[in-house]
């Protein structure tokens, strides 16, 4: 029997401004769509924890980490175009 693997997200935000409320809003769809029940999502306020994304590289919010599985990919932006998301973090392969 295969394991099922379980994909991990870091969002990074900017307390509850528009984009970064859209990319959580989208994010959360398209795993409950593509990844029901194998996913998830860590949000990081970086008004909250500013070091923190400083340490992590982030510069731009929102800013979406795939942590695993490997390989470590970001994208920054709202997620709002589907597919390019999926073809980003290598789900499209899952998708279809």
């Amino acid at each position: 029997m295969t394991r099922r693997v379980t994909f991990k997200f870091r969002l990074y935000t900017a307390a509850d401004t528009q984009n970064s409320v859209q990319a959580l809003a989208n994010l959360t769809s398209l795993c409950h769509e593509h990844l029901e029940g194998r996913f998830e999502i860590e949000v990081v306020d970086v008004f909250r924890e500013p070091k923190r994304a400083l340490a992590d590289g982030i510069r731009m919010t929102p800013t979406l980490v795939k942590l695993s599985p490997a390989p470590i990919q970001k994208i920054v932006g709202t997620l709002c175009q589907t597919q390019r998301v999926l073809q980003m973090l290598g789900l499209d392969i899952i998708a279809a």
